[in-house]
């Protein structure tokens, strides 16, 4: 099945959208992707593929995770997230813990962002959060992305404190794809509560790096967004 697997993806590959993927996923030499190798295949088009290989075996996927290619690895992830949405208590707790067993590999903004809320998030709905604030402090990038966009589960239930508090540990982070992250969270407190994102803001905004908050105000009107770019908030 795995062959099989790997076979559909090549088949689907695409040299002229690989190059095109490469600069955009910053491939380059000392770049957050250096070394990532991409086949050139839509994301509709690999998720047709995860549905196909549905029942794929934890040890295959595994495989798939190792592999240097962007595509294996985020079919990989989005079979996970296929086989979570279908599956009872204990075998969501079992993908769960084989997701962080293999964090590692997820690594890349898009493995992490079509996968960590739909089973980091969602597993961890009802239960304790503790994991989420060990990423938060880890040393790797991705690690510190799956704590925030897993967030993106309990704001969906219009449940914001993790996501908030998170986001206060990550508001000095250095790098621009965290504070993405932070102010795309916040953004999407904001469509739900516009009084508990202010009230964040109000304590904060100054401190948080441009682009953060940027993404933060993005809905907000303009004369209240040049307020906190400003500074006058």
């Amino acid at each position: 099945m795995l062959l099989d697997l790997i076979k559909d993806l090549q088949r689907l590959a695409s040299p002229e959208k690989a190059k095109v993927l490469q600069r955009f996923f910053k491939t380059g030499p000392g770049e957050y992707g250096e070394e990532d190798i991409f086949l050139g295949i839509t994301v509709p088009e690999q998720r047709q593929i995860a549905k196909k290989y549905i029942g794929l075996n934890l040890n295959k996927i595994q495989e798939l995770l190792k592999s240097k290619v962007h595509e294996h690895r985020l079919v990989a992830l989005l079979i996970l997230v296929e086989k979570f949405k279908k599956s009872d208590d204990r075998e969501k707790a079992n993908i769960f813990n084989f997701y962080m067993r293999n964090i590692k590999y997820v690594n890349n903004w898009d493995l992490v962002d079509l996968t960590a809320p739909n089973i980091v998030g969602e597993f961890l709905n009802d239960k304790k959060k503790d994991i989420l604030y060990k990423l938060a402090e880890s040393n790797s990038l991705w690690e510190k992305r799956v704590s925030i966009i897993a967030t993106f589960a309990f704001i969906r239930n219009n449940e914001f404190d993790d996501a908030l508090r998170i986001s206060k540990i990550l508001i000095k982070d250095y790098h621009d794809l965290i504070h993405k992250d932070v102010g795309w969270m916040l953004r999407e407190i904001g469509k739900r509560n516009k009084e508990i994102l202010e009230e964040f803001l109000n304590k904060h905004s100054k401190e948080m790096p441009r682009t953060m908050l940027r993404y933060a105000i993005e809905k907000f009107p303009d004369g209240l967004r040049r307020k906190y770019l400003m500074g006058e908030i």
